[in-house]
């Protein structure tokens, strides 16, 4: 079974492809999910999390403050780093399993959405790797109206990642979502019918 990575940059629209793949029967792995998990209460991932940022990153529930922990470690490189030392290592692991657990003989592929997959040197772990990208000033508006961030903080989460251009000139196929959903969809289409017959 080939291991396929799934990345881009942030709101390029990786979640939206991810499952047009899983339309049409491939496996897929979201990334964001596993993070969520990682640093749910109870874990030692959330653990580490307080021990490293203190307690103010935890709501009064004590669920992960997401958007306040975002607020500190997109504006500060050193402890966005100490944030993805405790988080990748998980992800990473639970991943790995979820491959492990997927039968074969019924799956020719699978898909795992990484989003800092350049990042942290992961692109070696994979067979293939399909990158999602849109044109950068899309993406702005996009962490602006998803995120409710101000334009600055949009450009400050942005910059936390290698640019779209680096990724698209590194992938083995790429999506783009600047234009219709429909447009999207053809494209992923094209790229499992290209997967498909290899």
């Amino acid at each position: 079974m080939r291991r396929i990575a799934l990345t881009g940059g942030i709101a390029t629209g990786k979640s939206y492809v991810r499952q047009q793949f899983e339309k049409l029967g491939v496996p897929t792995s979201d990334a964001d999910t596993r993070a969520r998990e990682a640093v749910a209460p109870g874990t030692e991932g959330l653990a580490a999390v307080v021990r490293a940022f203190g307690p103010d990153v935890l709501e009064p529930s004590g669920v992960l403050d997401r958007k306040r922990l975002a607020g500190v470690v997109f504006s500060d490189p050193d402890a966005r780093r100490r944030l993805e030392a405790i988080i990748h290592p998980a992800v990473q692991h639970a991943t790995d399993q979820w491959f492990a657990s997927l039968d074969a003989s019924r799956h020719s592929m699978a898909i795992a959405d990484i989003p800092l997959l350049y990042e942290v040197g992961r692109d070696r772990d994979f067979d293939e790797v399909i990158v999602v990208a849109t044109d950068p000033g899309i993406q702005l508006r996009r962490v602006m109206e998803r995120d409710g961030v101000t334009e600055d903080e949009a450009r400050q989460r942005l910059a936390a990642q290698l640019p779209i251009e680096e990724k698209v000139r590194r992938a083995d196929y790429v999506i783009r979502t600047d234009g219709t959903f429909e447009d999207t969809n053809r494209q992923v289409r094209e790229v499992y019918e290209r997967l498909a017959s290899r």
